[in-house]
Formats: C-alpha cells, sequence, structure tokens
C-alpha cells in the first residue's frame, strides 16, 4: 500500500505528504457478528479523512483499533508512524481521541478539566497550566472555566472536550461523531475549530452520521458498510458515482429551445418556462462539450444551472439506507 500522496502546488512542482495512518486487511468479529471484513485505508497527514457508515457499520469499531483501545482480529495498521501492533504505546503518545459522549468530569470545572489532563500526561505544573489557559481561550472558555460543567451548554462542553484531548499536543485526532446531539450553531463552531486545527498541520479522522459535515469538511470521504469500504474519494467524486446528475437550461425564447432540444439529449422539457433538462455528471468536460454542441449550432443560453446528487443520495445508493443521525447510533460497532 502506498504510504505517500503526491500532490501539485500552483507551480506544477509535486510534493508528497507522508500518510497519517495505513490500515492493510484489518478484521474484527464479536462473536458470531463480524464487524470489520478486510478493511484498507490511507489517510494522509494533514487532512481531515471522514468515514460515513450506517448504524452499525464498523465506524465506531475501526476508531477503537487505530487507537489501541481493542485489538483487530487480523490486519495490519502504521499509525502516526508507529506499527499497531508493535508500538502500541508510541501510538498512544502520538494521537488524541474524542468520543461520541463528552469525556469531561462534572465534578470539575473546564479549568480543573484541563489542568487534570495536563497532570495525566505529565507535562509539568507550569507547562500544564499554560496550555490549559492557552486552550481555554482558542475555545472561547475563558469566562467559563471557572464555573462548573454542569453549567456548560451541549457546545461547551464538546468544546472543552475536543481541547482536553489537544493538551498534549497530538498531531492525529480521532473525532468519533463529535457534533451528535450539537444545536446547528454550535456543530458550526466546532467545524471552524477543526479547519483551524488542520491549518496548522493535523491529522482530522472524522466519523459521523451528518453527511452534510463530511461535505463541509473532509478532503476525502470512505464509505463503510457491513464492514467494507463501498467507495472513497472526495465529495465531488463520490457525487458523480451516482446516476442522476442534470444541466439545467432556460433559453430566450422558444425558438432556441426548439433548436437546442433537436441536437441534445433532453430528459425533461418545459416549455412555459424554456427550460430543458440535460443528463450530466457536472464535471466540466461533460459541460464543455454540452456547450460546445451549442455553439457548433450558434444556439445561446440565457442561464445554465448543474445539478449532481447530494452525499445523502450517495449514502442511499451504496447502503440501501438513508442516513438519519437523530435516530442512528452506532453502539457495539
Amino acid at each position: 500500500m502506498n504510504t505517500t500522496t503526491t500532490y501539485r502546488q500552483a507551480t506544477g512542482a509535486a510534493f508528497a505528504r507522508p500518510a497519517a495512518i495505513t490500515a492493510t486487511g484489518l478484521r474484527k468479529s464479536y462473536g458470531d457478528q463480524l464487524v470489520l471484513n478486510g478493511l484498507d485505508l490511507t489517510v494522509t497527514a494533514g487532512t481531515v479523512f471522514a468515514l460515513l457508515g450506517p448504524n452499525g457499520a464498523g465506524k465506531t469499531t475501526t476508531v477503537r483499533i487505530l487507537s489501541t483501545l481493542i485489538e483487530a482480529d487480523g490486519g495490519q495498521a502504521q499509525v502516526g508512524g508507529h506499527d499497531l501492533a508493535q508500538d502500541p504505546g508510541g501510538v498512544r503518545a502520538s494521537i488524541g481521541v474524542t468520543g461520541q459522549f463528552s469525556a469531561v468530569d462534572g465534578l470539575l470545572t473546564g479549568r480543573e478539566n484541563l489542568i487534570l489532563m495536563a497532570d495525566l500526561h505529565h507535562l509539568g505544573r507550569g507547562e500544564g497550566r499554560r496550555r490549559a489557559d492557552a486552550l481555554l481561550e482558542r475555545f472561547d472558555l475563558v469566562e467559563a472555566a471557572k464555573k462548573p460543567i454542569s453549567t456548560y451548554s451541549g457546545g461547551m462542553r464538546r468544546r472543552l472536550d475536543l481541547a482536553m484531548t489537544l493538551i498534549a499536543g497530538p498531531r492525529l485526532i480521532f473525532l468519533d461523531e463529535p457534533t451528535t446531539g450539537l444545536d446547528p450553531r454550535s456543530r458550526r463552531e466546532l467545524w471552524e475549530i477543526i479547519r483551524g486545527l488542520v491549518a496548522d498541520g493535523v491529522t482530522i479522522f472524522l466519523t459521523t452520521q451528518y453527511l452534510e459535515e463530511a461535505d463541509q469538511l473532509a478532503d476525502r470521504i470512505a464509505v463503510l458498510d457491513q464492514g467494507k469500504l463501498v467507495a472513497e474519494g472526495t465529495a465531488a467524486e463520490l457525487k458523480r458515482l451516482i446516476p442522476g446528475g442534470h444541466v439545467r437550461l432556460r433559453f430566450a425564447d422558444a425558438p432556441r429551445l426548439e433548436a437546442a432540444a433537436r441536437i441534445l439529449e433532453v430528459t425533461s422539457r418545459d416549455d412555459d418556462a424554456l427550460t430543458l433538462q440535460i443528463p450530466s455528471d457536472g464535471g466540466v468536460a461533460s459541460l464543455q462539450s454540452l456547450l460546445d454542441q451549442l455553439r457548433a449550432e450558434a444556439i445561446s443560453v440565457e442561464e445554465l444551472s448543474v445539478h449532481t446528487p447530494d452525499l445523502d443520495d450517495v449514502f442511499l445508493t451504496l447502503t440501501g439506507k438513508r442516513s438519519n443521525p437523530a435516530t442512528d447510533k452506532e453502539i457495539s460497532a
């Protein structure tokens, strides 16, 4: 398996980013239930990798294995440059993990939670308190720092939970459904924090059932179903896998509409609105081809809009289920 990914800068020169995670053939069963069935994946350093899947697909099991919380039944993995089986201590020292539910201590204040985490990492009294105060400021928790956790909102708890994960400065963070139960505003605040971390070079391994979240944040998305990856790519690449994309053309008058209808593959026509619907994957090449056909016949278009399937369509087609984070909870897997 390749452990680097090649990118091209504006100059055209190629450079390679190392892989933060590589896994080959990961397998895990709980009794007779096969949860992971030969999982292969590569996560490039300094990016957001989103793992999607329906309830019970194996997302949380994947996170638990890669973060050394449980052992795989088979397969190999490198995490943060450390072999998962041979050097689990090295893996744990290089990562941070934020689970589905907040892990803060409700009997302590926000600052006390951070200092406790700093002490557990043996950062030293002065350094631990310096980092705690810096994180409280970064996560907009200074005013609430000395208040008990019982007074915190759900969004504040999640921000504090992520701050506790960052106290030791990990370069690779596992976020297992981090925005579950948050209101839209709190969710977007956490998105901005995640974007800031990636801008600083941190790698994020994200599991989520909010498809908008993956669309907004992820550089690459993998869809897991019944323990196997069924698709992987950018959000745009995954959307192009699903039929139903089209281009909507609006014309200035009926003669232009009629002329275009004679030369194009039309799936829908509205004479009142002067529009045609043309099948398309939304890619540059297909759009260029469409415009070339119209230009060759000297047919002008008043308005053009591209419509592609969204990630919910991708999820439904690939897994046979529609994402429903309000009701889906992954427990054993």
